[in-house]
């Protein structure tokens, strides 16, 4: 389960505990940049060439979009396990216990397997009623259906190279983290105009290319956690899982797991409120609006996901004024870069819509809902920052409560009341969204001042009466 002597070939290794904060947190984020926007292209890229299918391009997009709840579900379980174990891993190596991180790991991966055949079981038994449920139509069903069956085939390949990448970045392989992924990435590519319009499979040939290239990830992350560059090694010979362990794991994953379960909440909630005041182009233009969010927050996500193993590995270490400084750069940047993205946004909001789908009727629809669902993303920086701190310093309840607040408490209620308020009608459904940023983004970060500092002010004063 262990290697304690990492060979030279590791040396890409970013120590968290010497030299500048700013350097450490960007030497693990720029990569995890790269690597969060290739993940992103495994879906982007099939929404992109489905809504250009020729004649069928509106309607494909719009069944895609009836997966994205069960999708981002898959996410979710990854997340569990994946980004609940990684802060704990970085807090345990930081304290110099790599026989607790490296046994975290292991449990960690045990449960992502499991997770991920009963997930396709599931899936495969019961997608039709579920897709129905999600506002499919008998036009939009055979799409989603044809995508969301080959899709979950490759459930166990997305749980692991999702699931233990993030057990790669807290170590400091943040390159070989960003590799995992764009091996993915360029076989997807390279795949999907092949399937899609080569070999005239449509849909299908979208998820027959995600499944592949998740494959291909999937053996990259088990041949380096297994290999020799690593220092915490992944080991399953005499395995026996560790329940408090696990239990440890999915405590803190639960904040991630409650963030992707509410979006898949979300998403059903909207897509079936769509069906009803706008019918079938409505569910298209928010699949849309959807991947330009996704576009727009994986910088802002990769930043926070960058600081969390600096700040997880100082606060085991208790190098307080190196968890300060994380913090504070994190959020200014999060911050400078939202308030730019949310210009560009408000600038060009045809460009980004068209990076989809030309058809006119769907340019006319998206162009006011886009602005709509934007307004006010800044405060995003703010919801990131505060969730991240609370996740990589092992404060779990506090991360579920302000996860289950934005979406669960405040998005979907008003997803499904303003519709029917002042005539909003479909308005309300994209209304529902800068409502939430504002209200959840300035109370989890408000909260995470007034709890997180002085906690942070007594660890300093007892180690200064210590020495």
């Amino acid at each position: 389960m262990l290697h304690r002597d990492p060979p030279p070939g590791a040396g890409r290794q970013v120590d968290f505990s010497t030299g500048d904060v700013r350097r450490s947190v960007l030497a693990v984020a720029a990569p995890m940049l790269v690597a969060q926007v290739l993940n992103l292209l495994y879906n982007i890229v099939d929404r992109i060439y489905i809504g250009k299918i020729p004649g069928e391009g509106t309607l494909a997009l719009a069944g895609l979009g009836l997966c994205f709840p069960l999708v981002t579900l898959v996410t979710a379980f990854a997340n569990l396990f994946g980004v609940g174990g990684s802060p704990l891993c970085a807090i345990a190596r930081g304290q110099k216990d790599n026989r607790t991180a490296g046994r975290i790991m292991t449990n960690a991966w045990f449960m992502l397997l499991v997770c991920g055949v009963v997930l396709t079981a599931l899936g495969l038994v019961f997608h039709k009623p579920i897709l129905y449920l999600f506002g499919a139509s008998d036009s939009t069903y055979p799409y989603a259906a044809d995508y969301l069956t080959i899709y979950l085939l490759g459930t166990v390949f997305v749980m692991t190279s999702l699931g233990l990448n993030p057990y790669i970045n807290c170590q400091g392989f943040a390159r070989t983290g960003m590799l995992t992924v764009l091996l993915g990435a360029v076989v997807n590519i390279a795949l999907d105009p092949l399937l899609i319009f080569g070999a005239g499979l449509g849909v299908r040939g979208a998820a027959i290319a995600t499944v592949i290239s998740q494959g291909l990830s999937a053996l990259w992350v088990v041949r380096f956690l297994t290999g020799p560059k690593t220092e915490l090694r992944l080991v399953l010979r005499g395995f026996r899982p560790d329940w408090a362990c696990i239990r440890r794991v999915a405590a803190l994953g639960t904040s991630s797991f409650v963030m992707s379960f509410t979006d898949s909440l979300v998403q059903v909630a909207c897509n079936a409120t769509l069906r009803s005041f706008g019918g079938d182009l409505y569910i298209s233009v928010m699949t849309v609006i959807n991947s330009v969010r996704q576009i727009a927050q994986t910088p802002v996500m990769a930043l926070s996901d960058g600081a969390s193993p600096v700040i997880s590995y100082n606060y085991g270490a208790g190098n307080v004024p190196r968890v300060r400084k994380a913090i504070r750069f994190m959020t200014q940047l999060g911050f400078g870069y939202t308030m730019l993205f949310w210009g560009l946004v408000s600038l060009f909001p045809a460009a980004f819509i068209s990076i989809f789908n030309h058809e006119e009727a769907l340019l006319a629809a998206a162009v006011p809902a886009l602005h709509i669902y934007f307004f006010g993303f800044v405060m995003m920086a703010f919801q990131f920052s505060g969730q991240s701190v609370f996740k990589s310093l092992n404060k779990a309840k506090h991360a579920v409560f302000f996860s289950l607040l934005r979406k669960a408490f405040i998005v979907v209620p008003l997803t499904l009341l303003l519709p029917h308020l002042f005539g909003l009608g479909v308005n309300g459904v994209f209304l529902a969204e800068p409502i939430s940023n504002i209200i959840g983004g300035l109370a989890c970060y408000i909260t995470m001042r007034r709890t997180v500092m002085p906690e942070l002010t007594a660890m300093e004063q007892r180690a200064a009466q210590t020495l």
